[in-house]
């Protein structure tokens, strides 16, 4: 009898293992399998058919000596996330302060600001094309027809606002996801501070910024360190900006917008199908991606931890 026991128990300790064994196959074989070949691969010199030449570190050498154009969308991807986090954060916030206080329309109001963050990066690339589009953009035609400027300007051909540009587009995608993120804090906290904080004669304005925000530094960490990630990994607002996947050209005026990840794709896969040099850009910005995420942690958590 003991014995029948034992077995159903080691039966019953199997069945986690058995149903959670399809994730973990999947996992392996579409993810840290091509993690690990991709690290092999960055070693090599591969066009996709041939022979893999074994190369050592020269991929990253070159790399980081040979290749301007890698500093140069490193820094264009740096400059859209400075321009357009700090601002998605501030009105992220202020508008879920609004959302919360609203008395009436409150989930229409939600609904209208998150549709942007569910509206497909195709879709947003024709918007703002067509937006700024020096012959017949919505911008130009507002300005010409409020006599501010007798012809259309080329907006998407000057580097800066051309960064100004990409910037605005991630502002106006995730700014409702920002939004939604800061309202399922406020609402977490406790009603009991807020009332309290109004018996001692706290006014609106005090009680954000002395008990709201403090209470939603988690939050803001969060939302910085993942921005900081997906900011890095930044590809289809650039890529369908300037022509959509058809077009030939790459990085826009002066390469002012050619992001990391469109630098990778283009050597990878459509200028030079060189494999091995694509991955060594991969496992470079995989090290700059973590670099980034602790500064930016230590940066806007660091400091309360220490007290």
């Amino acid at each position: 009898m003991k014995a029948v026991v034992e077995r159903k128990y080691q039966g019953n300790k199997l069945w986690p293992y058995l149903f959670s064994l399809p994730f973990v196959i999947g996992y392996i074989v579409f993810h840290f399998y091509p993690v690990i070949y991709s690290l092999f691969l960055s070693l090599h010199d591969w066009n996709g058919i041939g022979e893999k030449t074994f190369v050592g570190l020269q991929n990253y050498t070159d790399l980081l000596t040979k290749d301007p154009l890698f500093y140069k969308s490193l820094f264009n991807t740096t400059l859209i996330m400075l321009i357009s986090i700090p601002v998605t954060i501030i009105l992220g916030m202020v508008m879920a302060h609004v959302t919360f206080h609203l008395a009436a329309g409150k989930r229409l109001f939600q609904t209208i600001n998150f549709l942007p963050y569910i509206t497909t990066p195709v879709a947003i690339g024709f918007i703002f094309s067509y937006m700024f589009d020096w012959q017949s953009g919505i911008l130009n035609q507002l300005l010409i027809q409020l006599n501010l400027v007798t012809e259309g300007v080329y907006w998407l051909q000057e580097p800066f606002i051309a960064r100004c540009v990409i910037a605005l587009m991630f502002i106006w995608r995730h700014l409702g996801y920002f939004m939604a993120i800061y309202l399922a804090g406020m609402t977490a906290i406790p009603q009991d501070i807020y009332e309290a904080a109004k018996v001692d004669g706290s006014s609106g304005t005090h009680t954000l910024f002395t008990i709201t925000l403090p209470l939603l530094k988690n939050i803001s960490v969060f939302l910085i360190v993942t921005s900081v990630i997906g900011g890095f990994q930044l590809f289809d607002e650039p890529k369908l900006l300037y022509g959509g996947w058809a077009a030939n050209s790459v990085g826009g005026p002066d390469n002012a917008a050619l992001t990391v990840i469109w630098k990778f794709i283009d050597d990878t896969f459509i200028s030079d199908n060189r494999f091995g040099y694509g991955a060594a850009i991969a496992y470079s910005l995989f090290v700059i991606i973590i670099f980034f995420s602790m500064i930016s942690y230590r940066i806007t958590a660091g400091k309360g931890e220490k007290e």
